[in-house]
């Protein structure tokens, strides 16, 4: 601050995250954003929670405070799906874990307002946007409030946040008051009662409604998935008590590409701060220092991801020319090897809109792209994507370009034209290339939003024979999971069946984990699939869990009693034998052999009777005449030992 001579920073930035200046990482897009517009950001990395003047040390911003937990939930940074606490912490010095509180945002929040009771206060990231309303929180097996009103926060913003923070920046700066900040969209806000909307609006369930019945909440977490587009959303309102409401205003318009470009073009340092360097560094640095980012947004639809909730389902994408800029400068740095590790987003192989109609009206709230069939609109082309790999391919310097973010193998399998599928096999799979099937059973397919195993099947047996056709010997490694709701213990076995027949078995299983905001977190909670408020089966107990993971690690021999007794409660002990198909062996072998030797040394057992008697009377009485000897001799010797001290 002394350096360029600020007296005031205009916003002062408080995350649980190091700083890592690179645009994988929200809070350095934020403040470079910010930077960009002429604003002056400081920022605090992992204050120290217990001490109110750590969030002191700027003094009060002149606009606002910004809070961010960090690039994940704090809640998942820190425990297992199994509850258990991790053990390092990706973002922090050396992989530090403990360097920032669980619900981080609300304990950064409530910091702040304890130290500065008046002090405008904007919460973001991905913790606070699919925390916006009320949720299902797993660790506490609570519904939780709209983080807004736990954190004493004065707006909330969601999604991707370029537009909405430029827009509360200008308005602030421009003197209006942050409680007056009701009209931006992609925030969240209070009120004391609903006057000022002027617009349509959708009045959800009541906090109280959602508490007396879980169904209530399945309706309300629909309504809030059917609104997630910027251009058919309605405002949601979520009444708490009669003084208080918490109001979400339709998402921020997306990127257009000059937007996105503009973005990654700003003067990142690719790193993290130096004075991290003693400490170990930023180990999340290592997964994403030699990756591109070519795009945003998913209209895959998988119900376990939030991505709807946080970037939505418009595909936003970078320039070519953008991309290969960022692909020249990283070929300059000393560490860089000749291998870039990544060209995609949350899904590689998507470069543009689902359908034109997107573009005008926005996109289905009543169906999906892909799921349960891909729509008769959906555009499958690959030809720009394939345009961009070839242009990195060609760069000096580069020697390898993998793709490892997720392909979407229906979207693949859907393209009638193989060359991106030929060119994918020759020159970007690195031995291994990573799917997604989640499961082989329709049923909980279904549930996982995914398309059936029959496609799953083609995809591989085309990945097997454009291998061959090329000479190459290249492996596919399934993402599989365990305990989704749909999936009981005879789904379980089916999968463990199929890990058999491919003669594989994976060395991590992702057991479900009920994040914020995922039609499977809902189902998880509710027990009902809140698309059509059918019930679901949900293995929920921490026992079935354990027996539905192992089961796919049936080979382990530490998972032996777990898949021993699941088999037994699925019925399916005919695969507990020692034919080629059986998972696991009997632990105890009584076959017909053993059986007769048994028989055999029971009948002899009797007529040797005499002879044992005999054997034995002779034997006890050598034993006997042994014993006395030894007591003679012993006694001697003692006597012996004796005589020798008292002289």
């Amino acid at each position: 601050m002394q350096l360029k001579g600020w007296e005031q920073p205009d916003f002062v930035y408080v995350i649980g995250d190091a700083y890592v200046d690179h645009p994988s990482f929200g809070p350095a897009i934020i403040s470079r954003v910010l930077e960009a517009h002429g604003y002056k950001v400081a920022i605090i990395s992992q204050p120290d929670w217990k001490d109110e003047n750590s969030i002191a040390i700027y003094g009060r911003p002149k606009l606002a405070f910004l809070v961010c937990a960090g690039n994940m939930d704090s809640m998942v940074n820190h425990y297992t799906v199994s509850k258990k606490r991790r053990h390092t912490d990706a973002y922090t010095p050396g992989g530090e874990m403990g360097k920032r509180p669980d619900y981080a945002t609300i304990v950064y929040c409530n910091l702040i307002r304890k130290k500065y009771k008046d002090a405008a206060i904007v919460a973001g990231g991905i913790e606070a946007s699919l925390r916006r309303l009320a949720h299902y929180d797993y660790w506490s097996n609570k519904l939780k409030h709209s983080i807004l009103v736990d954190a004493q926060a004065d707006i909330v913003i969601y999604g991707m946040g370029e537009h909405a923070i430029v827009e509360i920046a200008d308005a602030l700066q421009s003197g209006i008051d942050i409680k007056d900040l009701s009209f931006i969209h992609g925030t969240v806000y209070k009120a004391r009662n609903l006057e000022h909307l002027y617009e349509d609006y959708i009045e959800l369930p009541s906090y109280d409604a959602l508490q007396e019945d879980k169904l209530n909440y399945a309706r309300s977490f629909k309504i809030q998935y059917d609104n997630t587009d910027h251009i058919t959303a309605k405002i949601l309102v979520e009444k708490y008590k009669d003084y208080q409401y918490v109001i979400q205003n339709p998402p921020a318009e997306p990127l257009m590409e000059q937007e996105m470009d503009e973005v990654y073009a700003l003067p990142y340092t690719k790193t993290y701060h130096p004075i991290y360097e003693a400490q170990g560094g930023i180990p999340a640095i290592s997964e994403i220092k030699f990756s591109l980012v070519s795009n945003r947004g998913c209209f895959g639809g998988c119900s376990f991801c939030a991505l709807t909730f946080h970037q939505g389902r418009t595909l936003q994408t970078r320039s070519h020319a953008s991309i290969i800029e960022e692909a020249k400068e990283m070929t300059k740095d000393p560490e860089f090897k000749g291998y870039i590790h990544d060209v995609g987003g949350p899904t590689a192989n998507f470069r543009q809109r689902a359908c034109k109609k997107q573009e005008k009206y926005g996109v289905c709230a009543n169906r999906q792209c892909l799921f349960p069939k891909p729509c008769p609109n959906l555009i499958v082309d690959h030809s720009d994507y394939l345009k961009l790999l070839r242009e990195l391919r060609s760069l000096p310097k580069v020697k390898k370009v993998f793709i490892r973010s997720g392909i979407r193998f229906d979207y693949l399998m859907a393209d009638k034209d193989d060359t991106f599928f030929r060119e994918l096999c020759k020159y970007h799979v690195s031995g291994q290339l990573k799917v997604a099937p989640e499961h082989i059973s329709d049923k909980v397919l279904m549930k996982l939003g995914k398309p059936e195993n029959a496609v799953f099947q083609a995809f591989c047996k085309k990945y097997k024979r454009i291998n061959e056709e090329l000479g190459l010997k290249q492996y596919m490694v399934p993402y599989l999971m365990s305990s989704h709701p749909g999936s009981t213990l005879k789904e379980a076995v089916e999968l463990a069946e199929y890990l058999r027949d491919l003669g594989y078995m994976p060395e991590q299983v992702q057991d479900f984990y009920p994040t914020p905001s995922t039609i499977s977190t809902c189902m998880y909670y509710t027990g009902v699939d809140p698309r059509t408020m059918e019930k679901v089966y949900v293995p929920n107990s921490p026992h079935e869990k354990a027996m539905q993971r192992a089961l796919i690690q049936y080979r382990n021999p530490d998972n032996y009693d777990l898949v021993h007794e699941a088999l037994v409660k699925a019925g399916r002990t005919d695969l507990i034998g020692f034919d080629k198909n059986c998972l696991i062996k009997p632990r105890k072998m009584k076959n017909a052999a053993n059986e007769k030797k048994s028989q055999y040394g029971a009948s002899n057992k009797q007529s040797g009777n005499r002879s044992n008697v005999q054997h034995k009377n002779s034997a006890q009485k050598q034993g006997q005449n042994q014993k006395q000897q030894m007591n003679t001799k012993n006694k001697k010797s003692i006597r012996n030992v004796h005589k020798k001290k008292q002289k």
